[in-house]
C-alpha cells in the first residue's frame, strides 16, 4: 500500500477541489434548494456491474445531501460523520492528479464543444483506484450527474456513483467518457490531459435494444430471463448477444462488460 504523510495529502485533496474552484464561475453562488429529485431513476440509468454506492453534493459548498448505506460496507467510513473530503482521502495517490485532469476535461468539453446548458443530460465517467475497507486499492468506475442548476445555469447538485469493478478487470485506460442521456450524443474515450482536442462525437456501438440487454446481462439474468422482461425469446436474446459480442470485439459478456465498465461505452 502507497504511504504518503498527512501534508501530502491535504495537498492532494486541494488539487482536486482546486479544479472547481478555478472555474467557481460556473457553479451556483448560493446554495439551491433540494428538490423532489427522482434519483432512484438518475441512479438506474446509472451502468453498474459490482458493489457500488451513490451520494449526493452541493458544488456550492460540497456539503453531502445523502449517502446511500453501502458505502459504510465498502469503505471504513461512517455516514455520520463522514464528508465530501473524506472520500477523496481514499483515492490512490498516483490516481489524484488524474482524477483532477479528468474533472477539468469534462468541464472544458462541456464548455468548449457541448454547451453547458446540456451539462444535466450528461453522464462523466471514468475509473480510478479506491482504497477500500480491508485497506487494499480496488479498481472503481466514476460516474457522475448534475442534478440541478440555479436561475443563471450554475451547478448546483450532483449525484456520484461508485462502482467497484475490479472482479472485471484491474486495467485502467485512464480516459474520460461523457455518456448523451435522452438522445444527446456520447464522446467516449477522451484524452485526459491540459490540452485535449475538441473531440467529435462517438457513433453508437450498440442499439437501444442491445443496451437494453447488456444492461440485464450485468444484472445476472438469464437469456431467458431477459427474453421475459423484453417480451422476446430465449432464442432472440441469444441472437442479440452474439450481435454484441462480433460489435465488441469480445470472447464472452465478461469481457464486454470490463470493456464497458472501462470505457464508459454505455
Amino acid at each position: 500500500m502507497a504511504s504518503e504523510s498527512k501534508e501530502q495529502k491535504l495537498n492532494s485533496d486541494d488539487m482536486l477541489i482546486s479544479v472547481w474552484n478555478q472555474r467557481n464561475e460556473l457553479f451556483a453562488q448560493n446554495k439551491t434548494e433540494l428538490t423532489n429529485l427522482k434519483v432512484d431513476e438518475m441512479v438506474s440509468r446509472v451502468f453498474s456491474n459490482g458493489p457500488h454506492y451513490h451520494y449526493i453534493f452541493d458544488l456550492f459548498d460540497l456539503e453531502l445531501l445523502y449517502v446511500s448505506p453501502q458505502i459504510e460496507q465498502i469503505h471504513d467510513l461512517n455516514i455520520a460523520t463522514m464528508t465530501f473530503q473524506d472520500v477523496l482521502a481514499l483515492i490512490h495517490p498516483d490516481d489524484r492528479t488524474f482524477v483532477a485532469n479528468a474533472e477539468a476535461t469534462a468541464i472544458r468539453v462541456m464548455q468548449q464543444r457541448i454547451g453547458m446548458d446540456k451539462i444535466t443530460r450528461y453522464k462523466f465517467s471514468y475509473c480510478f483506484r479506491f482504497r477500500v475497507k480491508t485497506g487494499e486499492y480496488r479498481l472503481f468506475n466514476h460516474q457522475s450527474i448534475v442534478l440541478d442548476t440555479d436561475e443563471s445555469g450554475g451547478i448546483g447538485k450532483a449525484l456520484n456513483v461508485h462502482t467497484d469493478i475490479s472482479h472485471l478487470t484491474t486495467q485502467n485506460n485512464y480516459r474520460l467518457s461523457l455518456i448523451g442521456m435522452n438522445g444527446e450524443p456520447s464522446y467516449l474515450n477522451i484524452e485526459v490531459d491540459n490540452h485535449p482536442p475538441k473531440p467529435d462525437p462517438t457513433k453508437p456501438l450498440f442499439t437501444e435494444r442491445e443496451i437494453s440487454v447488456i444492461q440485464l446481462v450485468s444484472k445476472g439474468l438469464t437469456s431467458a430471463q431477459i427474453g421475459e422482461v423484453l417480451s422476446l425469446s430465449e432464442y432472440t436474446i441469444k441472437n442479440h448477444r452474439k450481435r454484441i459480442l462480433k460489435k465488441a470485439g469480445c470472447q464472452n459478456m465478461s469481457q464486454l462488460l470490463a470493456s464497458c465498465a472501462i470505457e464508459g461505452s454505455i
